[in-house]
């Protein structure tokens, strides 16, 4: 069971860290759904899987200067906030509430990222709008090396006031859900704050892992974390975010984005299914 675990969570330290999702997206279903584990220590072993994640990519990224430190660092003022919020709030949510939550939270974020791609027809290597007055002031605009098209791209930061409200209910989800919140952070920095998308995923990579670590230590002291299933889906995740950070340096950023959007779909079916008990 131990290797099986170990392989899975390699799958999803790939994916997570291509997505900058963090591992959890596939771990939780797998563990609650295939293996039958409680999904409350299945959520404990996703937020150690989510700080392999970051601390596996994120390093990556910020050598290739993929991402976004200052944007981050401002932006985890408010994940850790909301992290911390959630794990106060999680006993009282009952197992049932937590899978549509789930379910309902990827299903928007893969619409939400659909309708983004909708809007981006002339390409992200495109410079588009002014920039934010807090963008500009916080000097949060930047650029990143694409490799796939050869050059470095320029990006301007928009709407950060919204982009900062979500990344504070991303805390909070990332908390009651263990899954880095990473889906919310995407969002809210492909949709509302209108970064490239691989920005969007390298960022959100940094930061998931502060994120989980803000509320890993609640779930520890009441017990949801157990070691024979969080070590192995560290072991595998970590790994992964190795391999996935390599491999997203050369894909499209349209390709990013579709398997972003394939991936939520399928996910928030299955914990859909598994709120209904079916």
């Amino acid at each position: 069971m131990s290797l099986l675990i170990v392989l899975i969570s390699f799958f999803a330290g790939v994916l997570g860290s291509i997505l900058g999702l963090g591992g959890g997206i596939i771990v939780i279903p797998f563990l609650t759904i295939f293996l039958g584990v409680e999904i409350r220590y299945a959520i404990g072993a996703s937020i150690v899987s989510v700080i392999a994640t970051s601390s596996g990519a994120a390093a990556r990224y910020v050598r290739d200067h993929m991402t976004n430190v200052r944007l981050a660092i401002f932006l985890e003022v408010a994940t850790t906030t909301g992290a911390i919020v959630g794990a106060i709030i999680s006993s009282f949510v009952h197992s049932r509430i937590l899978y549509f939550i789930f379910a309902v939270v990827l299903l928007h974020s893969a619409y939400m990222m659909w309708k983004r791609g909708q809007e981006s027809k002339k390409g992200e290597a495109v410079v588009v709008g002014k920039g934010h007055k807090w963008a500009h002031f916080l000097k949060l605009h930047s650029h990143y090396p694409d490799y796939h098209l050869g050059r470095p791209v320029e990006y301007l930061v928009e709407n950060v006031p919204l982009g900062f409200f979500y990344m504070f209910v991303a805390g909070i989800l990332s908390a009651l859900l263990g899954i880095g919140s990473g889906m919310l952070k995407v969002l809210a920095m492909d949709s509302a704050m209108k970064l490239p998308i691989k920005v969007s995923s390298a960022t959100s990579n940094f930061m998931i892992g502060v994120t989980a670590a803000a509320s890993a230590g609640a779930y520890y002291m009441k017990g949801d974390i157990k070691p024979a299933i969080a070590a192995p889906v560290a072991i595998g995740v970590l790994g992964g975010s190795f391999m996935g950070a390599h491999l997203m340096h050369k894909m499209q950023g349209a390709l990013i984005r579709k398997i972003f959007i394939v991936v939520l779909v399928l996910i928030s079916v299955q914990m859909g299914l598994k709120g209904l008990s079916v």
